[in-house]
């Protein structure tokens, strides 16, 4: 009998204990539901791991809360752009710029999403505003994306000019070698782009893009061998069908010209 009391108190202050954790936890939830930081940081974490959807509820979540948290406009409109809601994440990033004119990092992302939709003048304004900001510590980024912005509308010596700026400040940016062999490739000096192309591919090996002109150009430059050992390198890593058709046929042409 006594053992049956004492058993009983324990398994009581087992639920007692249960229960207390339990309207702990609730009160918890009930914080966090209330703290536009937890949903901003929850939006973080779902951003990072690719669920697009649920960190725009996240954002929006902390915004209701917080109007005024130029970062979660931010945020809001990088995960916009990804879902290619292009003017969506033009007002959210006008929206932190409202909020903190001095935020550079939004700068360069309005003047990417200004890139997308083509309206380069917006995107040029954009990006030479981030590169006022001394203190900006991804000055790279804006130098780049005017690189990428003057390439395309053939404005090649301006182009390699911020390229090279670009590189100066991060030259361990693989983007930024493959861009730059795509501007020297097109002032016809294919030597020093294969070097940029060779760089690229040393600092991020298992990208495709920066591989496939890596050997695209030591064909053009008649570096036959080098050109199929990194064709082959290429083959596996490509699922698109007409990137495979394409890889093929410098293969077949390759076995015409490399002997074993």
């Amino acid at each position: 009998m006594r053992r049956n009391k004492l058993s009983f108190l324990i398994v009581l202050t087992l639920i007692l204990f249960i229960t207390g954790c339990a309207s702990s936890q609730s009160q918890q939830t009930s914080k966090q539901e209330k703290d536009p930081q937890y949903h901003y940081n929850l939006g973080l974490f779902y951003l990072n791991n690719n669920n697009v959807d649920e960190a725009i509820k996240c954002f929006n979540r902390s915004l209701s809360l917080n109007q005024n948290n130029y970062l979660a406009w931010n945020a809001l409109g990088l995960a916009q752009s990804m879902k290619t809601n292009f003017e969506a994440s033009v007002q959210a990033f006008s929206r932190a710029l409202a909020i903190n004119p001095q935020f550079s990092e939004a700068h360069n992302n309005l003047g990417t999403i200004y890139f997308e939709l083509k309206q380069y003048d917006k995107a040029e304004t954009e990006y030479r505003q981030a590169l006022l900001d001394p203190a900006y510590t991804s000055r790279e980024l804006p130098y780049y994306n005017l690189a990428r912005l003057y390439f395309v509308q053939d404005r090649l010596e301006e182009a390699y000019d911020h390229i090279q700026k670009a590189l100066q400040v991060k030259f361990r940016f693989g983007m930024a070698h493959n861009l730059r062999g795509l501007i020297l490739e097109k002032m016809g000096d294919l030597e020093e782009a294969e070097n940029a192309f060779a760089q690229a591919v040393k600092i991020v090996p298992d990208d495709p893009v920066f591989l496939y002109n890596l050997a695209r150009i030591q064909f053009d430059n008649g570096r036959y061998v080098q050109s199929k050992e990194n064709f082959e390198k290429l083959w596996p890593k490509l699922m698109n069908q007409a990137d495979r058709d394409e890889v093929k046929s410098y293969l077949d042409q390759l076995k015409q010209l490399v002997k074993d």
